[in-house]
C-alpha cells in the first residue's frame, strides 16, 4: 500500500470528535480508533476484536498490550526509517505504557501526524520535538493489493 493513501485516508478523519473507544468517521474516535478505521478502509476487516479497554490503557499491570498488538498487525521499522503513513506508538510519560497513536503525514523539517486525543477532534499536529521524544516505536502497514 502506498504512502499517500494512508496519508489521504487518515486525513478524511480529520474534525471527527474525540470519542473513547470509538471509530466511526465523522462522529467519533480515540486514537486506536483512526487506526482502526484506516486499517478497514484500506485493508478490510480488522484482523482482531478489540476488546474493551479504559483510558489507563494497561497502566495498572504495566503490560505493552498496544505495543504488543501493533507489532502483530503492522510492519515494525527502525525509528529513524521516516516515511509519510508510518504509525507512531507514542509514550506519554517516562515510565509508563505506550498508549497513543498517531499517523504520520509529512516528514522532514514540517514533519506533521495526524491523530484524535481527548479533548481534541482529529487534528494534524507538527511532529515538535516534545512529541518526537515521545515515540518509542515505528510501524506501516503490510503491504497489500490496494
Amino acid at each position: 500500500m502506498s504512502h499517500p493513501q494512508v496519508v489521504a485516508a487518515a486525513r478524511g478523519w480529520i474534525g471527527t470528535p474525540y470519542r473513547h473507544q470509538c471509530s466511526t468517521r465523522g462522529a467519533g474516535t480515540d486514537c486506536l480508533g483512526l487506526l482502526r478505521g484506516v486499517w478497514r478502509e484500506l485493508i478490510g476487516p480488522e484482523p482482531e476484536v478489540v476488546p474493551n479497554y479504559t483510558r489507563d490503557w494497561s497502566e495498572p499491570d504495566g503490560t505493552e498490550e498496544l505495543w504488543r498488538v501493533a507489532t502483530s498487525h503492522l510492519v515494525h521499522k527502525d525509528l529513524t526509517d521516516e516515511a509519510p503513513g508510518d504509525v507512531l506508538l507514542f509514550r506519554m510519560r517516562a515510565g509508563s505504557v505506550a498508549k497513543h497513536l498517531g499517523i504520520a503525514a509529512r516528514v522532514g523539517d514540517t514533519a506533521s501526524f495526524i491523530h484524535a486525543y481527548s479533548g481534541h477532534s482529529v487534528v494534524e499536529s507538527p511532529l515538535s520535538i516534545p512529541w518526537r521524544r515521545r515515540i518509542v516505536a515505528r510501524f506501516s502497514f503490510p503491504k497489500g493489493d490496494m
